[in-house]
């Protein structure tokens, strides 16, 4: 039985993820990554007001545009960058430079689009973006990274690299697979178990329950009972979002009262009451200094490979 087939007719199980609660500032910036194994399941649009519904309660937030020749949340937030993270990696603009303001207080580090160089990053060029974010002046509380879709090498560095990951789901067959095989890949090749599931874009709750259950069985059934996911609940399918995407606004800027927006902040609220991870898993982290809490850090500068 193919793998598509048998996500569509697993049955739904009672395993359900507890909610932690207890997420202390300040501290080293917690690190999130929205991801997905499709296109086209909203992702970009969940980093955006979400990261936007952080910013709302209080949080200093940076929105990293990772899918780096594909550029989307510019557009989205309705921004026009003068700089790109093209211009940080060949070494014309420093990352604060490059880092603009978006929306309600948000940072933004905006990607560029067209560029084939940057869908597969070298060593230096992730070396060299750990370093120098490790020195960004600006006081931070939330780095949310809006990976690319799928399960390239760029998309499963940026997973790596954060504390968290979020996996973007709707209710399609081909996504469901594709998330999977992201879960697998992270799980079998690089010991990464734990993540959270968010299903965009449904008319009716009891989907995403559906969905959730799902792929907890198939994950059991076939990578064991370390893999563990944690339901954060669902998006309603909502005009008013593709209304704010024509518009290149935030729904929850535009539409503040629309039910997607209201979802969006009740995220924002749950993600609040649970803790960040504490310690290091033996990848290389963004922020890894810090969370090592160490004292003294080199100068930034040129890749050293």
């Amino acid at each position: 039985m193919n793998s598509e087939k048998m996500l569509v007719e697993a049955q739904p199980v009672s395993r359900k993820a507890p909610l932690a609660i207890g997420w202390q500032i300040p501290g080293p910036p917690r690190v999130i990554a929205v991801t997905s194994g499709k296109g086209g399941v909203g992702k970009s649009n969940v980093a955006a007001n979400l990261g936007l519904a952080m910013a709302q309660l209080g949080y200093r937030v940076l929105l990293i545009d990772a899918d780096l020749g594909l550029a989307n949340l510019d557009i989205l937030l309705g921004l026009t960058p003068p700089h790109t993270i093209q211009d940080f990696f060949s070494l014309r603009q420093s990352l604060s430079q490059v880092i603009m303001e978006g929306p309600g207080g948000l940072k933004v580090l905006p990607a560029c689009s067209g560029l084939m160089e940057l869908t597969e990053l070298d060593d230096c060029r992730k070396i060299l973006l750990l370093n120098e974010l490790d020195y960004y002046s600006e006081n931070l509380d939330l780095v949310l990274i809006d990976t690319g879709a799928g399960i390239s090498r760029n998309v499963l560095f940026f997973n790596l690299a954060a504390q968290e990951r979020i996996l973007v789901v709707n209710n399609q067959p081909t996504s469901l697979t594709d998330a999977y095989a992201l879960i697998k890949i992270m799980t079998t090749q690089h010991q990464q178990k734990r993540f959270m599931l968010l299903a965009n874009g449904l008319i009716h709750p009891g989907q995403g329950e559906i969905i959730y259950r799902t792929l907890v069985q198939v994950a059991e059934r076939f990578l064991g009972q370390e893999v563990f996911l944690e339901y954060l609940g669902f998006i309603p399918f909502d005009d008013a979002v593709s209304q704010a995407v024509l518009r290149q606004q935030p729904v929850l800027s535009l539409y503040p009262q629309a039910p997607a927006s209201k979802a969006f902040t009740r995220l924002a609220r749950q993600l609040r009451e649970a803790p960040a991870p504490v310690g290091l898993d033996g990848n290389i982290k963004f922020f890894w200094r810090r969370l090592l809490g160490c004292l003294t850090l080199e100068e930034p500068g040129e890749c050293p490979l």
